[in-house]
């Protein structure tokens, strides 16, 4: 099998390093308190929105290493008309899905549904997780970072 190499535009880490460690210290700072399986969760579902192949590879190797079985990973892009999701859960994917899309802002109901699984704190946190994974989407995205690089 013969597959593309997509060519790598920058190493953003290298040329902005003093962004690429803002990013990390918060992404440290957004997942603290959150459920380690659920993180990545809402990080893989936000990738695959964003089409991001670096994010999910590294993102699904972590899930695997959190726990998280095949079939969660698998089913992830169909998680409204599976069974293997907490209704926690399905409350951070449907979030991480309207901040991620922004289809004319997060709705009241989706907004609401989170609240009532998340506590305000808990729910902060998670927010601050969306918008950070969707921030390391857009560099790796723009700058085609590819799984196996560093």
């Amino acid at each position: 099998m013969t597959t593309y190499q997509v060519p790598q535009r920058m190493n953003f880490a290298a040329v902005a390093p003093k962004v690429f460690k803002a990013v990390l210290d918060l992404h440290a700072a957004a997942v603290e308190g959150i459920d380690p399986v659920t993180v990545e969760l809402v990080q893989i579902r936000a990738s695959q929105l964003n089409h991001c192949a670096y994010c999910l590879d590294y993102h699904t190797t972590d899930a695997r290493k959190a726990g998280e079985s095949e079939d969660r990973i698998h089913q992830l892009p169909a998680w409204r008309e599976s069974s293997l999701y907490t209704v926690e859960e399905r409350a951070a994917l449907a979030l991480t899905e309207a901040v991620t899309l922004l289809p004319g802002g997060v709705s009241d109901e989706v907004y609401e549904e989170a609240a009532q699984h998340f506590d305000e704190a808990a729910l902060a946190q998670l927010i601050a997780l969306i918008f950070t994974v969707n921030t390391w989407n857009r560099m790796n995205v723009t700058t085609r970072k590819t799984p196996g690089t560093a």
